[in-house]
């Protein structure tokens, strides 16, 4: 018996094997469930999912193109997996984006306006978004999932206005979890330590960060994506269900210590 069998669910943010939405959907599939993965528009983009879900081993998956900044897509998105799935249990919202050119220390007064709002609809505002969908598909309650990090209570050099939309993001966790929960729905996010990823390695000075983590953190190690997806899946699944409205720390002890 798996913890997640019969559940079924999306997980948006794969980008390549690499992903920490790849290592969820790793361990999501190995536990049962049925997913369905959306993905940032575009050939390239489409052709990268699939090849990282070969390497998991799905047997057809259900990919669909979503921009998350468009309600038409979210729409054409959410109609869809009702049509495949009819209801679903889970969400995985592991998305973020902002413009690489002011994610460098020294950058974050010279954040535009637009690159400002960009950065809080993606990354904060898709997860309001994602939300209200997925809640019309799960009559018998369920659990949304978003991704973190500690760039969100600390000033992170280099981090900036990645880390103003993913303080935006945990406040909508927990106004999302206060309204939904009378519907069973849980939201809670994982503020993952730094994993070497295809959007971390956009951060300026990203290798000091991890050479500081790994030599102040508890652990006295970074993480790796395999150990957040195990985290997540926690989160998924009947183990948590008394949790909601919460921000797990997976940073090998990190976000404790005053450094």
């Amino acid at each position: 018996m798996g913890l997640l069998d019969d559940r079924k669910g999306l997980i948006f943010g794969i980008a390549n094997d690499r992903s920490i939405a790849c290592s969820i959907a790793r361990h999501v599939l190995g536990e049962g469930a049925t997913c369905g993965f959306p993905y940032l528009p575009g050939e390239k983009n489409e052709r990268r999912v699939r090849k990282a879900l070969e390497g998991i081993e799905v047997t057809d998956p259900w990919v669909a193109p979503c921009d998350v900044s468009s309600d038409a897509d979210l729409d054409a998105t959410f109609a869809a997996a009702a049509e495949r799935f009819e209801t679903l249990d889970f969400v995985v919202h592991s998305i973020a984006y902002a413009d690489r050119a002011y994610l460098r220390p020294g950058a974050f007064a010279l954040t535009p306006r637009a690159v400002f709002a960009q950065a809080l609809d993606i990354s904060a505002y898709s997860l309001v978004a994602i939300a209200r969908r997925a809640a019309e598909l799960m009559p018998r309650g369920g659990s949304v999932v978003g991704m973190s990090y500690y760039g969100s209570e600390k000033a992170i050099p280099g981090y900036n206005v990645m880390g103003v939309a993913k303080a935006a993001l945990e406040a909508c966790t927990r106004y999302l979890a206060a309204e939904l929960g009378e519907r069973a729905i849980r939201i809670n996010t994982v503020s993952a330590g730094p994993v070497r990823t295809l959007s971390s390695m956009a951060v300026g000075g990203i290798d000091e960060i991890f050479d500081w983590v790994s030599r102040k953190a508890p652990l006295r190690r970074n993480i790796d994506a395999d150990e957040v997806g195990k985290s997540v899946l926690y989160l998924l699944s009947d183990l948590s269900s008394g949790v909601t409205g919460e921000n797990l720390y997976v940073d090998a002890g990190y976000s404790i210590m005053g450094v």
